[in-house]
């Protein structure tokens, strides 16, 4: 049976062309800690401070020439206040308040932005209860490239992607791609059941994933650098800051995305993925590739444990007020049937599906099936 079946609720198709998004372009994260977190992102990160006052700073990566690609801001709880997308023209913010107000979503439009160096941007509650921006107007700011005095060995030179944690991705999954976001990647069962889909609109393998589990919650965001060394680099720094227990999981090489990846956790438990070596995804015909949910290496490449926080834990999410979404539990049975470890699945489907079936190979306890 199909989720979609089991939740006769989709999201209709608006009568209008969505706006042109460009690609993923900044988070604002709300931190309890501005000292602790300015320490986490620029001294052991290495993100570079735009500008910054005792309320909130505004971060880039070496490769950004707009204004920032995260902000700290400070509050008094740790959530996601902004998932924002740049659109091509100025008019295609324009057409996402229209879009979205046609969906019947909550949206407020602000002529000088909602953060310094954007301007008019319209933010959204959008029909999964994610708090979505969309903008054109941006102050350029240095591009770093050819700042090697500033490089360090972990060097972070673009942001990457989101990934969305809801209780129903297939839902999730058509909406995404009736907004103009395409699939890389997914997770199926034997049943055609989505798990877990990359989507991106830049030529890469995703800017957002929705993973299956409870709702609205941001999983984490991702940072790329240029070579899997800088991310050992990172790891080392860590060590040597006696702070590795920062370390949730990794480094390793995902299935999905074909990525060295690396996940730590910053001072509010706010997810942070180190990413690198995906793939170009920009042919109008490039393949959808489908992994068995019951295949081990989608998570890792190599096999390693996958530890249970990463499949339970993830941020909270503001609405429009700044106050927390709702969590709404995920419930389709089809799904929570799926019984892993916490190393995921003990063995490795071979590429002609063969091999053990999921109960003979798999004992444990039910958990989600993020990647």
């Amino acid at each position: 049976m199909s989720i979609s079946a089991i939740n006769p609720n989709p999201i209709p198709t608006p009568s209008i062309q969505p706006p042109d998004i460009v690609r993923c372009a900044y988070m604002e994260l709300i931190v309890t800690d501005l000292a602790k977190s300015r320490e986490f992102y620029v001294d052991v990160l290495g993100l570079h401070v735009t500008e910054e006052d005792e309320n909130v700073i505004y971060l880039r990566s070496l490769e950004e020439f707009i204004h920032h690609n995260l902000v700290l801001r400070k509050g008094p709880v740790a959530a996601v206040a902004s998932f924002a997308y740049r659109v091509r023209t100025p008019e295609d913010v324009d057409t996402a308040e229209a879009y979205y107000k046609e969906l019947g979503c909550r949206t407020e439009r602000r002529a000088n932005g909602f953060t310094k160096g954007v301007g008019d941007s319209v933010r959204v509650e959008d029909p999964l209860g994610f708090p979505y921006e969309f903008f054109y107007s941006v102050e350029h700011v240095e591009r770093l490239t050819q700042r090697y005095d500033l490089y360090s060995a972990g060097e972070l030179v673009r942001l990457d992607h989101f990934n969305q944690v809801t209780p129903d991705v297939p839902r999730g999954r058509a909406y995404l791609e009736d907004l103009g976001f395409r699939v890389s990647e997914d997770i199926k069962d034997s049943d055609g059941v989505t798990y877990a889909a990359w989507m991106h609109r830049k030529d890469t393998v995703h800017d957002t994933a929705l993973t299956g589990g409870d709702g609205p919650r941001m999983h984490h965001m991702a940072f790329a650098t240029h070579e899997k060394h800088n991310i050992i680099q990172i790891c080392d720094k860590m060590g040597a800051l006696r702070i590795s227990d920062r370390i949730e999981r990794g480094p390793g090489r995902h299935g999905v995305s074909n990525a060295f990846y690396l996940y730590i956790l910053d001072p509010d438990d706010h997810r942070i993925e180190i990413y690198t070596q995906d793939y170009y995804t920009g042919d109008p015909d490039n393949p959808t590739v489908t992994w068995d949910v019951h295949d081990n290496q989608r998570r890792d490449w190599w096999g390693n444990a996958v530890v249970p926080s990463w499949y339970t834990e993830a941020s909270l999410v503001l609405d429009l007020d700044g106050n927390p979404q709702p969590v709404t539990a995920r419930t389709d049975s089809s799904e929570m049937e799926v019984t892993i470890g916490a190393d995921g699945f003990s063995y490795t489907r071979p590429a002609d599906d063969g091999g053990a079936s999921a109960g003979e190979a798999a004992k444990g306890f039910k958990i989600g099936t993020q990647l």
